[in-house]
This record gives C-alpha cells, structure tokens and sequence, in this order.
C-alpha cells in the first residue's frame, strides 16, 4: 500500500484539455487514482498516491500547472476559493503514516510558496488560533484575501507576502481521509437547501465533523454539499437520513447524491438505497479496492 495519499483541488472545470494536462503532472510521479470535475463547483479534485518524496514532485508539478492553466482573475464557479491550486491536502491511511504526512505537507508547502504562491497552513497544522478552518481564508473570496494581506491581518506560512496575481494562494494540511459528499433535494429552493446545509453542520448544531453549503446546481436541482471530517464516525449513510429529517419541513426530499474522490469503506455503512449515489462504483471509489487494484 502507498505511504500516503494527496488531494489536490484545482480551481478550473470544463476544459479537457486542461484536466488532461494535469493529470500528466500530478502522473509524473504518482499514481492517479481518480479525477472529478465540476463545471458547476468550478473545480477539479484529483486523488494520487504515492511515497514520501516523489508525491511532493507530483504536487508541485501540479502547482505549477495551474499557474499556466489558471487565471483566478476570472474563476466564476460556486466553490468558494482562492487559489488556482486551492488546497492541497495530505492524507494519512494508517497511524504509522501519520507523522510522515505530517512532515510531507510542510515540505510542499515550502516548495509551492518557492514559486511565489503565499501558502497557508490548516487543520491540525494551522500555527495561529483561528487558522484551522478553510473559511477563515476563504470568506470574501480572492479579493478580500487581497485585502487582508495587503492590510497586515494575515501573513502566510510559506511563499510572498500577497497573492500571486494569476495563481492566488494555497491551503495545505495533514489529514486522514475525509468524504466530500453532496445530497441532491427535489422540492427546494435555494432558500430550502441553505437552511437544511446550515442545520446540518456542525457550527449549527448538526452532525459532528460535517461543513455544509446549500447550492442551485445549474441543472436547477438543490444540492448540499458537504465534507464530512470522519466519516467513519459520521456516516454517509447518517448524513443522508439526517438531511431527509430536515428537508422533510420544507417540502423536499434528498433523491441522489454525489461523491468527490474516493472513501473508506467503513463510510458506506448503513447506506440507503432509494439516494443512489451517481455514477458510484466501489472498485473505483472506496479507498481499500482502489489502491489494492493500482497495486495488481
């Protein structure tokens, strides 16, 4: 089994060519083991695996990608971001594995901020109180990040004092694996899905270690998105009962759901069968079946 897994966000959708291009820098040396794009999100997620070393080769070939390929200057997508390389995180599989993450992030964090991209470190790397959460840097968008650089709020871990004029800035952490999981609603509005996303996290009381938006996707469905931070604890198969409970007042139902990047499997507990999750395939998205299948 590889040492560790990254998953890189890009801040660009839509564009094969552009995916393609990626895809032969993170592949240089690691292995990719799966992409999700997202013209609505505006966003592309990438899962690779690798060792120590060679990983962070891969993540900073794929930094430098996205400073040719993107100029945040024109991102229009509804994922909130600042960075044409957003954020970078680096996932621990087993215990052992932890450290080694650990010590891994920093060291592209180092090397991204060499190519004149501030970096910012989060989660459980975050060194100022307040840090450890993606909005912190995100509300307000590129522009406001401008502002609280160029005012002296904020001070980034590696790399320039202010945003890169094309690429903005990047987040990176450490972490164990995550499930960023969306639940589709039919009978709401934009209004509905916020409300349900706002109960549903855990700032407002909702289910532990779960971040939620509410969205109007542009095929005109509702949709909530969320990461879940342990879904071995939190279920995707909870948070999906958990938005029928709350959708359940407002007149809608969650009908289908969507995973971005791959889960453990324990995830999948307990999972009910009128949400399918599209386009799903356990070989290719639970986490023990994907890398053993990369390793044959």
């Amino acid at each position: 089994m590889p040492d560790l897994l990254a998953v890189p966000n890009v801040s660009a959708a839509g564009d094969a060519a552009v995916t393609r291009r990626f895809e032969e820098a993170f592949g240089r040396s690691a292995r990719v083991l799966d992409v999700h794009t997202d013209a609505d999100h505006g966003r592309t997620v990438f899962t690779l695996a690798g060792e120590a070393g060679p990983l962070t080769e891969a993540l900073v070939a794929g930094a430098e990608e996205a400073l040719e390929s993107i100029d945040m200057s024109s991102y229009t997508g509804m994922h909130p971001a600042i960075g044409a390389l957003d954020v970078c995180p680096l996932v621990w599989l087993r215990e052992k594995d932890h450290a080694a993450a650990r010590t891994e992030a920093v060291a592209i964090a180092g090397q991204i901020g060499g190519l004149g991209i501030p970096v910012f470190l989060y989660g459980e790397l975050a060194r100022e109180p307040g840090h450890a959460e993606r909005a912190y840097f995100r509300n307000g968008g590129l522009s406001e990040l401008w502002l609280r650089m160029e005012g002296g709020e904020l001070h980034p871990d590696f790399g320039p004092p202010l945003p890169h004029p094309r690429g903005g800035a990047t987040l990176v952490t450490a972490r164990p694996p995550l499930a960023a999981f969306n639940v589709e609603l039919e009978g709401a509005d934009l209004d509905g899905a916020r409300v349900v996303a706002a109960e549903l996290r855990e700032a407002g009381g909702g289910l532990v270690g779960v971040r939620a938006m509410g969205l109007i996707l542009s095929s005109g469905r509702a949709q909530v998105s969320t990461n879940v931070h342990d879904p071995l604890r939190t279920t995707l198969g909870v948070v999906v009962e958990t938005v029928r409970r709350l959708a359940a007042p407002l007149g809608a139902r969650p009908v289908e759901a969507e995973l971005v990047g791959l889960i453990p499997a324990g995830a999948l507990v307990d999972y009910p069968a009128d949400v399918p999750i599209r386009d799903f395939d356990p070989e290719l998205h639970v986490i023990e079946r994907r890398l053993a299948a990369s390793t044959d």
